[in-house]
């Protein structure tokens, strides 16, 4: 079935379609709903109770208890009634003029109390300090402020007005939190060391050390291209390896397997198999001078660092060459691993260290802060936190991202080699001769050894290559210029009394560069 549509006059249809133009845009929506006056009441009603019942028992004044002893608020709130039976000028509840912190019960004797009168106030006065007594002969209430400090549980226990002073600023927002004064901790007292054993055998400088994970012998490595493995405890020499061809400037001993790595000018990378005493592993590939090398604790993974400005990562098992590590601008003269991100630190005499990832064998982040070659990096045996030693500075920082902590400054010297232990003892030896011990936390230099060379030696061959603590830290070993490798103890006789803390603090200490 056909039905006509039915024709209108191009008129009505263009009248039509206005109309419902009109209708669809009509509704603006960014135009505001005109205000409700019942719900806007509502409102701040409940914000009010929301933002201020922490004081809604705050004075209420004589000429409102006159008027039927009820005060009320434009907004339609009631504030508590007052008693008629007191004939305070103020009435508040909570045990003092200012209200309970949370959890106070509220007893009888706690419900409501008199505001002290004015005699009783100057009377406590008198007896304040100038600055608090004129904000407590001028109070007639507990001010917003108060009320906010003496919520807390802490606060509680103070006398009332332990903390005025704070708010003679005017009560501003930012005098409201107890600001603590810049205070720069004081160190704690670690017994000096002293030198007990001087071993020689070595024919070159010792450039390296490394101790052994049982504590019972400890590697050298040498200028006269060999490395040696001495006796912890007497001294004495167990084994001399050779093979190679110049100075050996980096030995690490594997935790995890009986092998012992070394690396040296002659660009080689050895993996000595200790049960055999002999090179099973070479690791090819720098280009350059390697100068130290370090072993991840917890995979089995080499990184050696080297003069050609680069850092490789060798998978010990198969040799591969994992990771180039390449960023740097110049000789990278010191590596560090660990097993909490980032698992590699390199640092290098382009001044800069680097952070980076070792999965992807990228840089994480870049410190620049060093103006100077760093030679030397450290990392905290407990905290996460290491140390870079430069001419210009020893420099502290934080992990992950190397957020820097402090400068320890005074040991103006090429720093060759950092150490620290657990107690926080943190050791620079330098290129001539000389070895700074620090506290760790507050960066305080309470001892400083300039050790004698070897007789026969002269006095400009006195510089430390390397140091190292033992395993039990109750030993610190040094390589040296003068051919020697020195080992130092605390001294048991020393106390508080006899080498006392000579601290001053510096409060400009922390600057960054």
């Amino acid at each position: 079935l056909c039905q006509e549509v039915q024709k209108h006059s191009v008129h009505t249809l263009v009248f039509r379609s206005l109309k419902r133009t009109h209708d669809m845009f009509v509704g603006d929506h960014a135009k505001p709903v005109s205000l409700d006056e019942e719900s806007h009441k509502l409102k701040m009603a409940l914000k009010l109770r929301a933002e201020y019942s922490p004081v809604l028992h705050m004075p209420v004044l004589k000429e409102g208890k006159d008027k039927g002893h009820q005060a009320s608020d434009p907004y339609g709130q009631h504030s508590f009634s007052v008693d008629p039976g007191h004939d305070a000028e103020y009435v508040i509840t909570g045990t003092h003029p200012y209200p309970s912190g949370p959890g106070l019960a509220l007893t009888a004797d706690t419900q409501v109390q008199k505001m002290p009168s004015d005699a009783g106030v100057q009377s406590l006065a008198m007896a304040l300090p100038p600055s608090q007594s004129r904000l407590e002969a001028g109070r007639t209430a507990a001010g917003v402020a108060d009320i906010h400090r003496h919520a807390g549980s802490a606060e509680r226990s103070q006398a009332p007005g332990h903390t005025l002073s704070l708010m003679e600023a005017g009560g501003m927002k930012n005098s409201l939190v107890a600001r603590k004064a810049p205070t720069m901790p004081k160190p704690q007292w670690h017994p000096p060391w002293k030198l007990y054993r001087v071993i020689s055998g070595h024919l070159g400088w010792v450039r390296s050390i490394a101790v052994e994970p049982g504590n019972e012998w400890f590697v050298t490595g040498s200028a006269d291209r060999t490395i040696k493995i001495w006796d912890l405890a007497s001294g004495k020499l167990k084994l001399s390896l050779t093979g190679h061809i110049s100075t050996v400037r980096g030995v690490a001993v594997s935790s995890r397997s009986p092998y012992l790595f070394s690396c040296g000018e002659d660009k080689q990378v050895k993996c000595w198999d200790l049960e055999y005493n002999k090179v099973i592993r070479h690791y090819h590939g720098h280009l350059s001078a390697v100068y130290d090398l370090d072993l991840h604790p917890t995979i089995d993974v080499l990184v050696t660092c080297s003069r050609d400005a680069t850092a490789r990562v060798w998978d010990i098992r198969t040799k591969a060459n994992v990771h180039t590590l390449s960023g740097h601008t110049n000789t990278v003269a010191t590596v560090k691993c660990q097993s909490a991100e980032p698992q590699i630190i390199t640092g290098s005499h382009d001044t800069t260290i680097r952070l980076w990832d070792l999965v992807a064998g990228k840089t994480r982040a870049t410190l620049t802060n060093h103006k100077k070659s760093v030679r030397a990096l450290v990392l905290h045996p407990r905290q996460y936190t290491f140390a870079s030693g430069s001419p210009d500075n020893i420099k502290q920082w934080k992990f992950p991202d190397g957020n820097f902590i402090q400068n320890l400054s005074g040991h103006n010297a090429i720093i060759n080699t950092l150490a620290v232990n657990s107690d926080g003892v943190l050791v620079s030896g330098a290129d001539n001769g000389t070895i700074h011990m620090w506290d760790w936390r507050t960066g305080y230099n309470f001892q400083r050894i300039h050790a004698a060379v070897q007789p026969g030696s002269l006095d400009s061959e006195s510089g430390i290559f390397a140091c190292m603590f033992d395993n039990s830290e109750s030993r610190l070993i040094t390589a040296e210029a003068d051919k020697t490798i020195k080992v130092y103890r605390e001294d048991d006789s020393a106390s508080e009394e006899t080498h006392p803390v000579n601290w001053k603090p510096e409060i400009i200490k922390r600057k960054r560069f």
